[in-house]
């Protein structure tokens, strides 16, 4: 048996009206320090976005989403946050904001394979939902 690594996820969500506090859930970002993985899946299809969040400009949405992704893969070209060490870059995509893209409280988990327990992460909180 493989030996189990701790990680840390959040689950990525839109906000269509930041004031009424209704959130729908886009994505997962996943991080495993002691096997220095950093990850996310997010749902960037237009159609389902549109699904999902309503009236939101749905373009702007998914370059949101996608640069969220780059910074998360460490692309250069998404600018000096990218270039971070990937707990920095993880902490601060899942740190508090007022805005249509937020993220839900940081949770904790084991798993032997991280990218196969954000695989089913993602599909259990964001496609199941």
């Amino acid at each position: 048996m493989k030996k189990q690594i701790a990680y840390n996820f959040a689950v990525l969500r839109v906000v269509p009206h930041v004031y009424t506090g209704a959130f729908a859930p886009v994505g997962v970002i996943l991080h495993a320090r002691t096997a220095e993985f950093l990850d996310m899946r997010v749902i960037t299809d237009a159609d389902e976005l549109t699904d999902r969040a309503g009236d939101l400009d749905v373009e702007l949405l998914v370059r949101y989403l996608e640069s969220a992704e780059a910074i998360c893969r460490g692309d250069e070209s998404a600018g000096p946050i990218a270039l971070a060490p990937p707990s920095e870059r993880f902490h601060w995509l899942t740190s508090p904001r007022s805005d249509v893209i937020q993220c839900g409280p940081v949770h904790e988990g084991l798993s032997a394979d991280p990218a196969a327990a954000l695989h089913a992460l993602f599909t259990d909180m964001i496609l199941k939902s």
